[in-house]
């Protein structure tokens, strides 16, 4: 293995073309810790960074015999975590207006008098879970949710990190999927009929 430390990444490269389990655990052990910095640093989430880094190997590996590099090894690895921390601010902003939407669907949907009761049902069970929050992590959230400010407005407002903001509002998330999975689903159907029904 110590061999294969002195290899360049395009010996590397070829010899992981043809199925060579060494020359892959070199690429891994030669740039995952600065990957790692690289991810962290816009991300400062470590579960999240694991993933991405654990996706980015798995593909790598599936991907060896037909891989196309454009550039350098490292300029395409630093790319492709680049556009995973991307997507993974993109998912959470999906999240948070998601959930935003059902804790507000009332103000853009008309429904009938049962079919209000059960949307208000849902509705209350959406804020009753928000409300349970740590206090904190609640004010953060609904900062973010209802008075729309950036995570640096919330920071300069509370006068922490954004880099804080920012974990508190994906650990908000967090705890509102677990503790929702099976009402989302059930909401969602719900919305997407009754504004059906108003578009007929």
């Amino acid at each position: 293995m110590a061999l294969y430390s002195k290899y360049s990444d395009d010996d590397l490269i070829a010899l992981l073309r043809q199925d060579d389990i060494s020359a892959f655990t070199a690429i891994h052990s030669r740039y995952y810790g600065m990957l790692y910095q690289h991810a962290y640093k816009r991300l400062s989430d470590r579960d999240a960074v694991k993933d991405i880094l654990q996706e980015l190997f798995i593909h790598l590996w599936d991907q060896r015999r037909s891989i196309e590099l454009k550039g350098n090894l490292q300029s395409y690895l630093c790319l492709v975590v680049r556009n995973k921390v991307l997507n993974v601010f993109k998912h959470e902003k999906i999240k948070s207006n998601y959930i935003s939407s059902l804790i507000n669907f009332e103000e853009t949907c008309q429904s009938t008098t049962d079919e209000n009761l059960r949307n208000k049902e849902l509705v209350a069970l959406v804020k009753a879970e928000v409300s349970a929050l740590p206090p904190k992590m609640r004010l953060i959230f609904e900062l973010s949710r209802d008075s729309n400010l950036s995570h640096n407005e919330i920071a300069e407002k509370l006068e922490i990190s954004s880099l804080t903001v920012r974990k508190q509002v994906n650990n908000s998330l967090k705890i509102l999927r677990a503790r929702l999975a099976s009402q989302f689903l059930l909401l969602f159907i719900l919305i997407v009929c009754i504004c059906s029904r108003n578009l007929a």
